[in-house]
């Protein structure tokens, strides 16, 4: 089969596609065919050699072939296996339990997958396990988010930043969305209130005050952000440099002993199955949809993954995986 592979940490570039041997399940896995997969941040995380990443794999990643998003057809089961069967479309994301999701075939624990509706293709099944489940807890974290609240989502035309803007909208909030100026008019229309270009405006110095503030790229101090939140707003990191994050989840619980800003690392539970039903039914209700900046082959990874790492990728890149026995 065909499948990107990842022998080393470096640029995308250290990325090639190569022809490789198809898996086996285990007794507690499926072997599924994947149709579609999608970019997320985490991958070029990883394949930059982040600290989960060296913890893993201290000189190179510890998986072969990246990719955690999967969605695709069930062809073949292991022996223990009891809810899924060969010819069901199935999604799930797959970042806990050894990715390979960038390849033509990936074998998958059964309960990191879930069946697909019929109502959501493929493609956009495939964009939603990691970047909108995240988006998602994030938005709603540990205290509800009321109507007429107000958000503030730094990367907001990102994959997991175009979500979250449709979640909070979906809860009634009044969005501010910060990102690059290529990107606002996507922001306005997904719902945004409002849009911030980045590289005009400091969000930090606004005169506005957040109930939430969420940081998708982290890439300044936590304690920028606590000048604009109010007095018992909420501020969840989600992702970013590495500074950032040591700084939030060492400094954020302090911060919110100390008042009642709270401050701190978002808490991420991988195969949720609630919330993805959920996700699936706001889609379904036409309340969230991906997203796509473009569609591309396992081949054009590599280029992708460098256009996502730069931020000039909108909403999510989805990956579309042909077969050489596709009729």
């Amino acid at each position: 089969m065909k499948a990107i592979v990842c022998d080393r940490y470096g640029p995308p570039e250290v990325l090639r596609l190569e022809e490789v041997e198809r898996p086996v399940p285990r007794d507690n896995q499926v072997l599924v065919k994947v149709h579609a997969s999608s970019l997320n941040a985490a991958d070029f995380e990883i394949l930059g050699g982040g600290v989960s990443a060296r913890i893993a794999g201290p000189f190179k990643p510890r998986n072969r072939i990246p990719g955690s998003d999967v969605a695709g057809r069930v062809v073949e089961v292991g022996r223990s296996i009891k809810r899924l069967k060969e010819g069901d479309a199935v999604f799930g994301d797959l970042f806990m339990c050894g990715h390979g999701a960038f390849a033509e075939y990936v074998a998958a624990p059964e309960d990191a997958l879930m069946l697909k509706p019929e109502s959501i293709s493929f493609e956009d099944a495939a964009t939603l396990p990691q970047a909108a489940k995240i988006a998602l807890q994030g938005v709603r974290g540990k205290r509800p988010l009321e109507k007429g609240q107000k958000v503030l989502i730094n990367g907001a035309g990102g994959g997991m930043g175009t979500f979250a803007v449709q979640i909070a909208k979906y809860y009634g909030a009044e969005v501010t969305g910060v990102d690059s100026a290529r990107k606002l008019e996507m922001l306005r229309s997904i719902g945004a209130d409002n849009v911030i270009d980045y590289q005009r405006v400091d969000c930090t110095r606004s005169e506005e005050r957040y109930d939430l503030i969420l940081d998708t790229v982290a890439h300044r101090s936590i304690f920028d952000y606590r000048r604009v939140m109010a007095p018992d707003g909420m501020f969840v990191l989600v992702g970013g440099s590495r500074y950032a994050i040591f700084q939030a989840i060492l400094l954020g619980p302090l911060v919110s002993i100390a008042s009642k800003k709270k401050m701190g690392i978002n808490p991420w539970k991988v195969n949720l199955e609630e919330d993805m039903r959920f996700l699936l039914e706001l889609n379904e209700k036409g309340k969230l949809s991906p997203v796509v900046d473009r569609r591309i082959s396992l081949s054009e990874v590599p280029q992708a993954l460098g256009d996502l790492s730069n931020g000039l990728v909108k909403g999510k890149v989805v990956i579309t995986v042909g077969h050489d026995d596709d009729t």
